[in-house]
């Protein structure tokens, strides 16, 4: 009985220290790991100081002026490795266009307006930052004998080059979505310049959601045209920012198709049937095969390639008053993010049924 006692209470003291040992280690381990954390902040202290110091002498490469207190001079300017560049933050974007040409002033009420009004803004210098040839020849027309002068610039490292050379514009149509610099982007560098002070910058692009108008704002674009340009909108804006002109008269009405709403695309073309059919003609011969384009493009996974080209195929049909297809386009555009189902084939094969009654009616139209 005593032996038996005996080993129990041997194995209590063995399970006694083995616990002390244990909670020894632990308490030595948190001791090291702080330690070592301790040391680490020093070292990254060290580097912050080290840091402000370069800074520091950075700073010096800084030029201070009385509007921007600090601008990148020298080879800096413009290069800026990967850290994104804003020299304005919202506030300062937004003083700067309200300094930017003369006050806005109000439009009076006026009739529907042609393309013949369009002449009572002589002398007005336009920029227009575009980069699909159709909605370019759509703008261009429009203006043609107006002695509006135009200027085309396919992407806005394009509108900047030209802006370089030459800053005698009175306004600046800026698509929001163009390759190598954007309209954000572009504007954004136009703001921040101060001798770009008198050009008013007026956003062209098909969204129209008030968030993306906001960021269109705080690019710092003055006013926004939506896709497919509107004469009467285009007219105030003109009027707006230029000068004061005579009251208008009346459209003129076409016939409507199945899938060609002719009155819409008319008004777009200023009223001249003839321009009309014109660009109607540019859409066959670069959208009739479409269908068959975007196939092949989705049959290679190609869903960038098939993103773009219904971006500016929708933007084209707003133009032309084909709201149908394009509605079904818009469809078509949210269906190929869905790279797991494919469920755009059903939205595909409705796309180009459409499209041949389209460009039946079309071809009908213009004969």
């Amino acid at each position: 009985m005593i032996q038996e006692y005996l080993y129990e209470m041997i194995a209590l003291i063995v399970l006694l220290t083995s616990i002390v040992i244990y909670f020894l280690t632990v308490k030595f381990q948190q001791e090291e790991m702080q330690a070592s954390f301790n040391e680490t902040n020093t070292i990254k202290v060290q580097d912050k100081t080290e840091i402000l110091k370069q800074d520091s002498t950075t700073k010096e490469n800084l030029v201070e002026t009385e509007d921007e207190p600090y601008i990148l001079s020298g080879e800096e300017e413009g290069s800026f490795g990967n850290i994104p560049h804003n020299p304005f933050n919202e506030k300062e974007v937004q003083a700067r266009v309200k300094k930017t040409h003369r006050q806005k002033i109000d439009v009076p009420k006026h009739g529907k307006i042609t393309k013949k009004h369009f002449s009572e803004f002589n002398g007005v210098k336009i920029l227009v930052a575009e980069d699909n040839v159709i909605n370019q020849k759509v703008i261009r027309g429009l203006l043609e004998g107006s002695g509006i002068e135009v200027t085309m610039a396919d992407d806005g490292q394009i509108a900047l080059d030209i802006l370089e050379q030459n800053d005698d514009f009175n306004l600046v149509l800026m698509d929001a979505h163009m390759p190598r610099v954007d309209g954000f982007e572009a504007t954004r560098r136009i703001r921040a310049n101060p001798k770009y002070e008198h050009i008013v910058i007026v956003a062209l692009s098909g969204d129209t959601a008030v968030d993306d108008i906001k960021k269109m704002r705080k690019a710092g674009m003055a006013e926004h045209l939506e896709k497919p340009l509107r004469m009467n909108d285009f007219y105030d804006i003109l009027y707006a920012y230029t000068k004061e002109v005579t009251e208008t008269g009346d459209f003129v009405e076409v016939i409507m198709t199945k899938e060609l709403n002719g009155d819409q695309g008319l008004s777009v073309c200023g009223g001249e049937d003839e321009f009309y059919k014109d660009i109607l003609h540019d859409f066959l011969q670069n959208y009739a095969s479409s269908s068959k384009e975007l196939t092949d493009l989705l049959q290679k996974d190609d869903l960038a390639g098939a993103d773009e080209m219904l971006l500016d195929f929708i933007g084209i049909t707003a133009n032309i008053g084909a709201d149908n297809i394009r509605l079904i386009a818009l469809e078509l555009k949210e269906a190929i993010k869905d790279t797991q189902e494919k469920s755009y084939s059903i939205i595909l094969e409705e796309y180009k049924q459409h499209l041949e009654i389209l460009l039946y009616d079309i071809r009908e139209y213009i004969k």
